[in-house]
């Protein structure tokens, strides 16, 4: 499967027959060779924000909330150590219209996966699709 297919893996349907994944993403996160694998459209990552999301120090983000395609998140939890979870959840700033999106960050061993939610979704079906992706990187050696 090329990487492309796991971004159009996120976005199917889920368990209750509803796509909670509007946007998403998989980027590389090995040190000096960060970047996008794999992308919708409606998301740019940048090298800056891929190399914050999958760094050790996260100690920032509760206070000062983190940037993915340029727009702020703020932090609900942060799991990304966590066996087997490995998993940021958060909450975009509010756009236009006032709506706020659910976005869940995995990490693999050498990859991110970044899922932003419809705005219906819920944190839990994000974190769903997302862990499912990324135990399967992991047990891949990604």
């Amino acid at each position: 499967m090329s990487w492309q297919g796991y971004i159009d893996n996120l976005k199917t349907p889920d368990q209750s027959g509803t796509c909670p994944v509007s946007e998403a993403a998989i980027c590389g996160i090995t040190a000096g060779q960060e970047s996008v694998w794999a992308s919708s459209p409606g998301i740019q990552v940048t090298v800056d924000e891929i190399k914050k999301l999958g760094a050790n120090d996260r100690s920032s983000f509760a206070q000062n909330g983190v940037h993915i395609g340029g727009v702020r998140c703020r932090l609900i939890r942060d799991q990304m150590d966590v066996d087997p979870v490995f998993a940021l959840d958060l909450k975009t700033s509010a756009d236009a219209e006032g709506n706020t999106f659910s976005v869940c960050v995995g990490k693999a061993k050498t990859a991110i996966v970044i899922a932003k939610g419809t705005k219906d979704a819920s944190g839990g079906q994000l974190s769903s699709k997302v862990f499912k992706i990324v135990e399967y990187l992991r047990k891949a050696g990604y």
